[in-house]
């Protein structure tokens, strides 16, 4: 039996539910490694390999640095953090909608004072990528009454969204959001692909989340956005420095909400889960589900 190698900040957790597995500590004695993609960066610069390695997470970044090798096959996890973003970004939207920290600081204040408030219905959702976790997050949109609008490599038609544009089609995109999310992974083309010459075309009132990846916006220019009255709010979640620096001016900023990386997070037992169907795969010699281009970076 293949010996596997763990790599993960819950390893005891993870032995329990892959109990029938067989584990090492030693990465040379290991065919199979699931790891957390900043842990097996590190094995892989010191020259060890894997023939599998099963990453934990969606995002791979750490494993595509140009030093790191590629003769391996990699894996990540697919359709678990889509539930989890959709939930995030419903939470942030109706909290603001219906005004809920207001009413959290009046029943503290012993106030009985009735505010009106917004609807997600009839508003425009833009999503900047169409893939697994967009789709969850555009089922929901559509199930509150939005207006769906993906944003992808090629603007091919997607059934979960009522419009959808290719990305040199960026700016008709936003200027139609109400809310805009962004799930982009991170890859040289999506580099700053929020910057000071996109973001204007963003509607004033417009909410713009990034759960993606932090390099995908550049947040000088969302500065000043929001400095300028020309964005009402942004909910930030990834940053390209993480942790964000203690004197960055975000965290204080008054229309700028900050999360720590916590929009969508691995559980082991569900990583588990999709892990022993691929060891399933791999055993009877069969292409592994959710295969990683190393060349597109997901």
């Amino acid at each position: 039996m293949e010996k596997i190698l763990l790599l993960t900040s819950d390893n005891p957790l993870y032995q329990q539910r892959l109990g029938t597995c067989q584990f090492t500590d030693d990465p040379d004695a290991a065919r199979i490694w699931l790891a957390e993609p900043a842990r097996a960066a590190a094995l892989l610069q010191q020259g060890h390999r894997p023939d599998w390695l099963a990453s934990t997470y969606a995002g791979v970044d750490a494993l595509m640095a140009p030093e790191l090798p590629r003769d391996y096959q990699l894996t990540n996890i697919r359709g678990l953090f889509g539930p989890l973003m959709a939930q995030y970004v419903f939470a942030h939207l109706l909290s603001r909608l219906r005004e809920l920290p207001r009413y959290a600081e009046q029943q503290r204040q012993g106030l009985w004072q009735p505010h009106g408030y917004g609807s997600l219905e009839g508003q425009t959702l833009v999503l900047l990528g169409t893939g697994d976790i967009s789709q969850h997050i555009a089922r929901v949109g559509r199930a509150f009454g939005m207006t769906v609008v993906g944003v992808n490599r090629s603007g091919n038609a997607s059934v979960e969204f009522d419009r959808v544009y290719a990305v040199d089609q960026l700016p008709l995109a936003l200027s139609q959001a109400d809310v805009l999310v962004s799930v982009l992974p991170n890859t040289p083309a999506s580099y700053h692909l929020l910057n000071e010459h996109t973001l204007p075309h963003l509607p004033a009132h417009a909410v713009l989340f990034n759960v993606g990846r932090g390099h995908t916006l550049c947040l000088d220019a969302l500065r000043h956005q929001l400095d300028t009255d020309a964005l009402a709010h942004a909910v930030l979640d990834v940053f390209e420095q993480e942790p964000l620096a203690p004197d960055s001016p975000l965290w204080h900023h008054p229309r700028v909400t900050l999360t720590p990386h916590i929009a969508a997070t691995s559980f082991a037992e569900q990583v588990a889960g999709q892990f022993l169907d691929n060891l399933a795969r791999y055993r009877r010699g069969e292409a592994l589900q959710n295969r990683v281009c190393f060349t597109r970076g997901y």
